[in-house]
C-alpha cells in the first residue's frame, strides 16, 4: 500500500480503492473521524471505517454535484456489469506493457488508463485499479504509480501461476476424488495429496495427533464424512486405501508389514545352520527313543511342547515334559531376537497367526516336528500319592515325536484307551491326581465352552471349544512344568519372570451355590480376581493355587518362556546370569509389548464378532444375565449359551446374576466398531 496516501486528505463523495485484510474492493468515502475515514464499501454500501494509508483514490467527487455515498449513485455509477464491461482488453495491456518495459516510467492511474482506454472514464479507472491489484503479471501497483515489470519477473511469476494452477487442479480433482468415494491408485496421486492420504489413514488408525488442513475438511464433509476414526475407515474402504478387516490397532506396529527381508534372510541361514552341530549339542540327553507326542489343535504350525510317559526306577511314573529349544538357533540380542522382544509374543487372530519369529523357523527347526529330531528342554516329574512333585530334574535334550495328535485324536486314545496307546489315559490320571492336588489349594476351576469367531475369506466362522480331557491334560502338564521350574528358581535363587496374582476375597460359598454352575458362578468369581503380576521374585498364584509360578513352556510363542530357558543355561552352565536389576527393565519392555498384542487381539476378535452379526439372518438369542457393567446405563454382562460368548447388552429390567434373557441385535457396523444388543426378560 502506497505510503504516499496517508498523506493525502480525502472529502466525501471520493471514489476509492480499500486495501482490506488482502481483499480489495471499491468504495466512496463518508467521511472523516479523526485519522479514521468513514466508507460506504461494495454494492451493499457496507459501513466500514479505515486509515487513510489503507486507500488509494481513484477519482474525486465533483463540487459542483450532489455528493453521492453509494457506488451506484452519480456520478460514478458503476455496477457489477458496468465493471465488467469496462475491463481493459488484453491485447492493450500487452501493448502498454511491452512500451513502458522498454522506456520505463511510472504512471498514474489515470496516466495508465489513457494508456489503455479512456481516463475519464470512472468505470474504466475502477475497472483498472481491481485489474492492478489481482494475480497479473504485467505491472506492479507501488505508492499509487503503475510500473512495468520487468521480462524476468513476468516469466517467473507466470511460471508461478502455472505450477499454482496446476497445484489447484490437482486439489480440486483430489477433493472430487474423495466426494465420489470410487477406488483410486495411489502411487498416481501428487505428492500433497499423498500426505494427506497418509494422514487420513493415521486418523482412521486413531492418531488425531495432527490436523486435518481446512480445505481437506471441507472435501470430506462433502463427502459426507465426519472427521473421526470410523467415518475415516469408511471412506478409505471405498478408495480401496483400507482393507476392510485391516485393525486400527495394527497401524505402525512392528507386526503391519511382517518381517524385513533382512530378518527373513537371517531366518534363512539359521535354518540351513539346524542340522547341523552347534555348540552344546554334545551335552544334551539322547531322549529319541521315548514315545513323545504332541497335542495342540489341527491349525498349530508351531509345535512348542511333548509329552513322554516312562516307568521310573523305583516302578513309579515318570512324567517326561519336552520343551522346544528356540535358543539353539537364536542369540540374545541378535536381530531376530530383538524383534522377538519387540513383538513379545505371537498374536493368533482370527486370520491365523501373526509369529513371534519368522516362520521359516517357527514351523520350522524351533518346533518339535514329529519323526524328526529335534533339540528341546526336557523336564521329569514324579508325583506322590496327593500330587504333590515329589522329584524332578530339568535337562537340554534331543526328543522325536512319534505323532502329531489334534485335541480330539487325543481325546479318543484317552477315551477308548487302546493297549498300545494306554500311556494316554496315564497321563491324564497323573494330571487329574494334579489338578485335584491344585484345587485342594484353593486353584480355581473356571472351565467353560468359548466361543471364538475365525475367518474363512471374508466370511466370519464362530467356533466353540468345549472342556475336554486333552484340552486339561495339556493345560495341566504346562502348569505343573511352569511350578516345577519356578520352584527350581527359587531354590537357586534364580531370577526369572515370576507370575503371581494376589489372593482375592471371593462371595461366600453359600452365596456361590445359590448361582447356577457355570459362566454365572464363573462370572461371580472372576468380578472379584485382582490382575495378574510379572515380576523377578517369586510369589503366590491365587487362582492357580501354587506357591510360584512361570510361564516357561512356550518359548516359540511367548519370549518371556525364551528369558527363563537362556536364565537356566545360564546357571547349569555356571555362567552369569540376568540379575534382578537386570531383568526388571526387560520385563518392563515386554509387557508393553504384551498390552499392545492383547489390545490388537482384542480388538481382532471384538471385529470379526462384529462381522459373524453382520452377516445373520437371526437376530435374536436366549441369554443369561451375568452382572451390571453400568447400572447408570442400564448396560450389563449377558452370556449366550448358543454362542459360548459373553457380551455387553442394554438391559430394560431389573436383572440378577442368572436371569433369562432375549437378546436382540439392534446395530452392527464392523466398520465404525459398533455393536449394539439390547436384552429384556
Amino acid at each position: 500500500m502506497p505510503p504516499a496516501a496517508a498523506s493525502r486528505s480525502f472529502a466525501a463523495g471520493d471514489l476509492v480503492g480499500v486495501h482490506d485484510d488482502g481483499r480489495c474492493l471499491l468504495a466512496v468515502v463518508v467521511g472523516e473521524k479523526g485519522s479514521r475515514i468513514d466508507l460506504r464499501a461494495g454494492f451493499e454500501a457496507r459501513p466500514l471505517q479505515r486509515s487513510a494509508r489503507q486507500l488509494d483514490r481513484l477519482a474525486s467527487a465533483p463540487s459542483d454535484h450532489p455528493l453521492p455515498t453509494r457506488l451506484s449513485q452519480p456520478p460514478w455509477r458503476l455496477s457489477p456489469e458496468a465493471l465488467q464491461q469496462a475491463q481493459p482488453c488484453r491485447r492493450e495491456l500487452a501493448a502498454a506493457w511491452l512500451l513502458l518495459v522498454q522506456e520505463p516510467a511510472p504512471l498514474s492511474l489515470a496516466e495508465f488508463v489513457d494508456l489503455v482506454g479512456d481516463g475519464t472514464d470512472h468505470a474504466q479507472r475502477a475497472a483498472c485499479w481491481l485489474w492492478l491489484q489481482g494475480a497479473q503479471t504485467f505491472f506492479r501497483w507501488r505508492q499509487g504509480l503503475v510500473e512495468a515489470r520487468p521480462l524476468v519477473d513476468v516469466r517467473r511469476l507466470r511460471r508461478d501461476a502455472h505450477r499454482q494452477q496446476l497445484l489447484e487442479t490437482g486439489r480440486r480433482r483430489w477433493h472430487d476424488t474423495l466426494r465420489q468415494r470410487q477406488p483410486i491408485a495411489a502411487d498416481q496421486l501428487a505428492g500433497e495429496q499423498r500426505e494427506q492420504l497418509a494422514l487420513l489413514r493415521q486418523w482412521a488408525g486413531g492418531d488425531t495427533s495432527h490436523p486435518l488442513p481446512d480445505a481437506l475438511l471441507r472435501a470430506l464433509q462433502a463427502a459426507h464424512c465426519h472427521a473421526e476414526a470410523a467415518p475415516i475407515r469408511h471412506l478409505l474402504v471405498d478408495l480401496g486405501q483400507w482393507e476392510r478387516h485391516h485393525l486400527p490397532s495394527l497401524e505402525n506396529t512392528t507386526w503391519q508389514d511382517g518381517f524385513a527381508p533382512e530378518l527373513e534372510a537371517e531366518a534363512a541361514r539359521l535354518v540351513a545352520l539346524a542340522d547341523g552341530d552347534l555348540p552344546g549339542d554334545e551335552r544334551r540327553r539322547d531322549l529319541t527313543g521315548l514315545h513323545t507326542v504332541t497335542i495342540d489343535d489341527e491349525d498349530t504350525r508351531d509345535i512348542d511342547d511333548g509329552l513322554s510317559l516312562e516307568t521310573g526306577a523305583d516302578g513309579h511314573p515318570l512324567l517326561w515334559i519336552h520343551i522346544a529349544d528356540p535358543g539353539r538357533l537364536v542369540e540374545a540380542d541378535s536381530p531376530l531376537d530383538r524383534e522377538a522382544r519387540r513383538r513379545g509374543s505371537s498374536l493368533y487372530l482370527a486370520r491365523g497367526a501373526l509369529p513371534m519369529f519368522p516362520q521359516s523357523l517357527s514351523a520350522g527347526p524351533f518346533s518339535l516336528r514329529m519323526g524328526r529330531r529335534c533339540p528341546a528342554w526336557s523336564l521329569w516329574v514324579t508325583l506322590a500319592d496327593d500330587g504333590s512333585v515329589a522329584s524332578s530334574g530339568l535337562e537340554r535334550s534331543w526328543v522325536k515325536p512319534a505323532y502329531r495328535l489334534s485335541y480330539g485324536d487325543a481325546d479318543e486314545l484317552i477315551e477308548l484307551a487302546p493297549p498300545p496307546e494306554r500311556y494316554l489315559g496315564e497321563i491324564h490320571a497323573l494330571m487329574e491326581l494334579r489338578r485335584r492336588w491344585r484345587m485342594a489349594r484353593g486353584a480355581l476351576n473356571l472351565d467353560q465352552p468359548e466361543g471364538r469367531v475365525r475367518c474363512c475369506g471374508d466370511e466370519a466362522q464362530l467356533e466353540i471349544t468345549e472342556p475336554s480331557p486333552s484340552r486339561t491334560l495339556v493345560a495341566e502338564a504346562m502348569i505343573l512344568a511352569g511350578a516345577v521350574i519356578a520352584t527350581y528358581g527359587q531354590e537357586q535363587g534364580l531370577a526369572l519372570p515370576y507370575r503371581s496374582q494376589l489372593p482375592a476375597e471371593l462371595p461366600p460359598a453359600e452365596e456361590l451355590e445359590r448361582l447356577a454352575p457355570g459362566p454365572v458362578r464363573h462370572a461371580a468369581i472372576k468380578r472379584c480376581l485382582s490382575r495378574g503380576h510379572l515380576g523377578t521374585t517369586p510369589a503366590a498364584h491365587f487362582s492357580l493355587g501354587l506357591a510360584c509360578y512361570v510361564q516357561a513352556t512356550s518359548p516359540i510363542r511367548r519370549y518371556g518362556d525364551l528369558v527363563v530357558q537362556r536364565q537356566l543355561l545360564a546357571q547349569q552352565l555356571g555362567e552369569p546370569a540376568l540379575t534382578e536389576a537386570d531383568l526388571a527393565p526387560l520385563l518392563n519392555e515386554l509387557e508393553g509389548a504384551i498390552r499392545q498384542g492383547l489390545l490388537i487381539s482384542r480388538e481382532d476378535q471384538r471385529h470379526w464378532q462384529q462381522v459373524w452379526f453382520e452377516q445373520q439372518e437371526v437376530h435374536q438369542w436366549r441369554g443369561t444375565f451375568l452382572r451390571w457393567l453400568r447400572p447408570q446405563d442400564r448396560l450389563g454382562l449377558v452370556h449366550l449359551p448358543e454362542l459360548a460368548m459373553d457380551v455387553a447388552a442394554e438391559c430394560h429390567g431389573d436383572f440378577a446374576p442368572g436371569d433369562a434373557l432375549l437378546v436382540r441385535l439392534q446395530q452392527v457396523d464392523s466398520q465404525r466398531d459398533l455393536l449394539r444388543l439390547t436384552a429384556s426378560g
